[in-house]
């Protein structure tokens, strides 16, 4: 028994070493740094049927002291797609997660998917984070899964990257009968995209970054001089360019992806039959850009539905609704012609249309370094009506001493104007008076005009002050969605009413 005395010592330091309070060791709350092998986790399966598939990930102590992470969470998995397992320890949430010293462990991630489900179930990009807590620090890997069956373009791996599309003065046709996904940024050259009835583009948004276009909303299309987008949609086979967020209370949500911008110098752009939504802006076109619009609807944008910059814009027969700015801002002059159009501003401030024939590159309180050129723009059978108390906007570098910079014309349009009358000195006093308004109806707030504004159905009220009052337009006899027009005294703006 002389070997006892070590075997007791032994004993207790082993219980010594087991016991301790290792968590005094451990680096806690903000005075480490992790160190992840991806910053974001794809699964770049494209699931066709009922599937899971699984993919994992390292997470890296480079310290020489263990440290311990507060917790480890998925934090949008509301509808259950994602599955995480942290170093052998399964749930949405696992907490004080401890890596030793020049160590790393493996989080495994796995998505079930069934494409067959709705698009407001299974979307086409499932997105989720699993964050890391630290104190008051957070990191995070982002996920990424493919949930439908779709024609992802230019790839499912281009967040934030521009996509150059080029075809040799070629045309590139859009007819599958499965949705397009655009993850990214296309840049449309030498090349006309043609977008054939029927077709529907969902755009994916969220933050990006990059030389290009620095911080921006993700998800756009951009014609550059040499390209040229076609959208031929017919009255039964409409096409439909929005966001792809279509779960519950997302389906018509504004701002979901940045919008179609054509770009300087493109010319024969068309659309026909086409629903632009749930943008930064509709459309933006830039400096000599041409863009021809009939049978159209450019609506729920953060910003305006339609932007003109020193360009050229046809509508007719279009929509636009539901922007919080100016609906329709046309600046630094341009060429532009509206005809049976309705434009609806309600519930903010700001105008359903807004004209410049200038624009200040420095602050618009001083406008030192700015660019003037003329407008010309004709609107016939138009309505412009909203809220506010004036639903147009004039803006003339000259101050109407130069007829020939500011020519614009409404005839036969429902218009609504205050103050518009009085400002500028009152240089737009006669306004209602002036071959500038020919035929015009000034509209009041208790004007009946349409069915339901508030409900966004902008078809005519049967007592609608726009029926019967528009002139009739050669080749153009029926209105948005196809219905004959009165060839004598047909309605204002772009639905025709039906007895």
């Amino acid at each position: 028994m002389k070997n006892m005395p070590y075997i007791v010592l032994g004993l207790c330091l082993s219980l010594a070493f087991f016991s301790c309070d290792n968590e005094g060791d451990f680096l806690t709350g903000g005075d480490f740094e992790l160190e992840f092998s991806v910053d974001t986790l794809r699964f770049d399966t494209v699931f066709t049927e009922l599937g899971s598939a699984t993919r994992s990930f390292k997470v890296y102590n480079r310290g020489e002291q263990p440290v311990l992470i507060d917790a480890v969470a998925l934090t949008g998995n509301e509808s259950g797609k994602f599955r995480m397992n942290v170093n052998g320890t399964a749930g949405e949430r696992v907490e004080q997660v401890e890596i030793w010293g020049n160590d790393s462990i493996y989080v495994f991630v796995e998505v079930t998917v069934d494409p067959d489900a709705p698009l407001s179930i299974s979307p086409f990009v499932i997105e989720d984070q699993v964050v890391f807590e630290t104190g008051e620090q957070r990191s995070s890997v982002l996920l990424e899964a493919w949930g439908q069956n779709a024609n992802y373009f230019p790839s499912r791996f281009n967040r934030g990257v521009p996509t150059l599309l080029t075809c040799d003065n070629q045309t590139i046709v859009w007819d599958d009968p499965k949705p397009y996904v655009i993850y990214g940024q296309i840049l449309i050259d030498s090349c006309a995209l043609e977008v054939a009835a029927g077709t529907r583009i969902y755009v994916h948004g969220g933050i990006a970054q990059n030389d290009l276009f620095g911080t921006f909303n993700d998800g756009i299309i951009y014609t550059l001089a040499n390209g040229r987008v076609h959208f031929n949609g017919t009255p039964e086979d409409s096409i439909v360019v929005q966001g792809d967020r279509l779960e519950e209370g997302f389906r018509e949500e504004p701002g979901q992806w940045q919008g179609i911008i054509i770009g300087r110098g493109s010319r024969g752009n068309t659309m026909r039959y086409t629903s632009v939504k749930n943008a930064i802006f509709g459309v933006y076109v830039d400096s000599l850009g041409e863009l021809s619009a009939q049978n159209s609807r450019f609506y729920n944008t953060n910003s305006s539905g339609i932007i003109g910059f020193h360009s050229s814009i046809d509508l007719e027969n279009c929509l636009v609704y539901n922007n919080f700015a100016n609906s329709v801002q046309l600046v630094n002059g341009g060429d532009y012609n509206f005809d049976y159009c309705t434009v609806a501003s309600y519930g903010v401030d700001a105008s359903a249309l807004s004209l410049s024939n200038f624009f200040c590159y420095d602050s618009p309180f001083t406008c030192q370094v700015r660019n003037d050129y003329r407008i010309r723009a004709n609107f016939r059978n138009c309505i412009f009506f909203g809220t506010s108390r004036d639903e147009l906007r004039f803006a003339d570098v000259s101050g109407g001493s130069a007829p020939q910079l500011f020519q614009v014309q409404f005839e036969n349009c429902i218009v609504k104007v205050d103050q518009l009358l009085e400002q500028q000195e009152g240089l737009y006093a006669n306004f209602l008076e002036s071959d500038a308004c020919i035929n015009c109806i000034n509209g009041e707030r208790t004007d009946t005009l349409f069915a339901d504004p508030n409900g966004d159905v902008y078809l005519l009220d049967s007592l609608s002050i726009a029926e019967g009052m528009a002139r009739p337009l050669p080749g153009i006899t029926t209105d948005l969605t196809g219905n004959e027009r009165d060839p004598v005294a047909p309605d204002i703006g772009c639905f025709e009413y039906q007895y």
